[in-house]
């Protein structure tokens, strides 16, 4: 089975409350399997528009990501972090 993989790019305005975001988050990507292989660092800007922030998180499955994303657990942290910052977020399916 492929796995899946959350991509997002994000701009933060409330640094302060993104950690709000962050620990509200955590339980949902416990429950879902996520495994962080990028987050934030050195961003080296080739083409188009980049944000300061990118995340990249592996998820079992492409399923168990959108299912992490559409969580109730998840949702209440989304609405944290879109109060605080700006995000482009995909799922995509993994070769």
């Amino acid at each position: 089975m492929a796995k899946g993989y959350w991509i997002a790019h994000v701009t933060i305005r409330d640094a302060e409350r993104y950690k709000d975001y962050v620990a509200a988050a955590k339980p949902a990507f416990e429950k879902y399997g996520a495994n962080f292989l990028a987050r934030g660092g050195e961003v080296t800007e080739l083409e188009g528009h980049v944000r300061p922030r990118n995340v990249i998180i592996e998820f079992p499955s492409h399923q168990a990501a959108v299912d992490c994303y559409n969580s109730p657990e998840y949702q209440i942290a989304a609405k944290i972090r879109q109060e605080v910052a700006d995000a482009d977020m995909m799922v995509v399916e993994g070769i």
